[in-house]
């Protein structure tokens, strides 16, 4: 068993391992192998980070970019929608005040803009994003390395990689219900 950790990313032709497996070694020679359970976590790390973190900063820009440049608050798809209704929509009750409109609450932090508000948003974003790959990594890392060396099997290195594809599509998968319940 070699206990030199390969160089990450160290993907090999998969075909090694799936095609025309009779009568061959468990170790291809080719192939690149994991054996440390630091290892198997380190390459895990690296390909949810490469795979998850995109979407964090994707999705952080947006809010970003929502925060630092809002919408208009008279909406034209709004206003288009209540003028093609077959309904006329007027209110029922129209209570007239004599007493002037509340003042205004003092804002609670004056001095922070829309930018800052807009960038402490984006780092958020990110580093839970940050925080959510390296809490993924290590349950699922870890989980794998204890199986594969309890069943004394050799994890090849492409493990690692469909672990984080995996983490990224059941984190995506696991979105979509809130988001058609937004929509």
């Amino acid at each position: 068993m070699a206990s030199k950790q390969p160089s990450w990313p160290s993907l090999y032709n998969p075909g090694l391992e799936i095609l025309h497996l009779a009568h061959r070694d468990a170790i291809q020679p080719e192939g690149h192998y994991l054996h440390r359970a630091k290892d198997i976590f380190i390459f895990t790390l690296f390909w949810t980070l490469l795979f998850y973190m995109p979407i964090f900063f994707v999705t952080g820009m947006y809010a970003f970019w929502n925060y630092t440049f809002p919408p208009s608050k008279s909406s034209v798809v709004v206003s288009k929608l209540v003028r093609e209704t077959p309904i006329p929509l007027t209110p029922l009750y129209v209570r007239r005040s004599v007493l002037p409109p509340p003042p205004k609450p003092p804002r609670v932090n004056e001095r922070r803009s829309r930018l800052a508000f807009a960038l402490i948003v984006l780092f958020l974003f990110l580093g839970l994003g940050l925080a959510g790959a390296i809490v993924s990594s290590a349950v699922l890392g870890f989980a794998t390395a204890g199986l594969y060396k309890a069943a004394d099997f050799h994890m090849s290195t492409w493990i690692p990689f469909l672990l984080a594809v995996t983490q990224v599509v059941v984190g995506l998968l696991s979105v979509w219900p809130s988001i058609i319940d937004i929509i």
